[in-house]
């Protein structure tokens, strides 16, 4: 998969999908199938364009929209599900000020696009004039098709990524993974913190996040983490520590099970399965100990699971292999 930041000397006719894609849920994974669909139908490929940074964050910055992917993930997405070209083009005010004629004669016609795949909330130009029913009747003006996917739903609740944000917001990691169609992630870069855990029996990896980036609900879950190409699992806390302070930033402490080695200054992204408790303040340290071990058991039995179904991946593969 190409991924270009800035419009193509020539045009290469394609099928091309527009959305910001932000978290590239199930929602966007149809509509990504239907362009592919479209483009095996009239033998080009498939094109996606985005914009950096998220357009609400320069229209709407008091908003703090927070976000649920990295650019690099929703690549990585992408091209799992097939696409040729993403096209990563700056979002200024300049461009936001583009007419929604404008953005189609100087954006998806250099693109050489021949048939164009949108949701049926997508907005384009300036004041976001454009809607699904403009872009259809610039389509026949200039000559490509149009498809508009109506909302994707799943046991009745639309799929969209303030949906995912609010599941998120509430603690909800069963309800954001199945809109998501895979687990929601934290990611950042492990830091020094107060090492107190490690003075409790507790050693934790304190992961400083973006401010682009959501994080779900204050308290405790089970999560996992690829680290040196090994699944590592572990406990995550989410919260201001109030057993030990009256004020405190929110804060982001991993306990990873069974390892030993020096993370700081890594990256890393942490997969969350369940979440186990709210965030509460202790009568002290053996207090806390007690629910830590709670915690700990509770963890580890939900996440079992990552090893039957890693099991489970290793016996299909090994099936398959001897089959062919």
């Amino acid at each position: 998969m190409q991924v270009r930041t800035s419009l193509p000397m020539e045009r290469e006719p394609c099928v091309l999908a527009l959305g910001n894609f932000d978290g590239v849920h199930l929602g966007h994974r149809r509509l990504l199938e239907h362009g592919l669909e479209q483009a095996a139908l009239l033998d080009v490929g498939l094109d996606v364009l985005v914009f950096e940074p998220h357009p609400l964050k320069v229209l709407f910055p008091e908003r703090g929209v927070k976000l649920l992917s990295t650019t690099q993930e929703r690549l990585l997405y992408m091209e799992e599900i097939g696409v040729r070209t993403v096209y990563h083009l700056p979002f200024t005010m300049e461009m936001a000020n583009t007419s929604p004629e404008q953005f189609v004669e100087k954006i998806l016609l250099p693109l050489g696009v021949i048939h164009v795949v949108v949701g049926f909330n997508y907005s384009f130009g300036a004041q976001g004039k454009g809607n699904s029913e403009l872009i259809q009747v610039l389509g026949q003006k200039h000559g490509f098709g149009v498809s508009v996917l109506q909302a994707q739903t799943l046991g009745g609740r639309v799929i969209s990524s303030s949906s995912i944000r609010k599941a998120l917001q509430l603690g909800d990691i069963q309800l954001a993974s199945s809109l998501l169609g895979h687990l929601p992630c934290l990611r950042g870069t492990v830091i020094h913190g107060e090492e107190r855990g490690r003075m409790l029996g507790y050693p934790t990896a304190n992961i400083l996040t973006s401010d682009d980036f959501l994080i779900p609900k204050r308290g405790v879950y089970a999560v996992w983490s690829t680290i040196d190409e090994k699944c590592v699992l572990g406990m995550m806390n989410i919260g201001m520590k109030p057993t030990f302070h009256e004020v405190y930033d929110t804060v982001v402490e991993v306990h990873f099970f069974d390892f030993e080695g020096d993370l700081y200054g890594k990256e890393i992204t942490v997969c969350i399965e369940e979440r186990l408790r709210d965030e509460r303040k202790f009568n002290g340290v053996n207090e806390l100990l007690t629910q830590l071990e709670r915690d700990c058991s509770n963890a580890k039995g939900v996440l079992d699971k990552i090893q039957d179904r890693q099991d489970s991946n290793d016996a299909l593969s090994q099936t398959n292999f001897t089959n062919q």
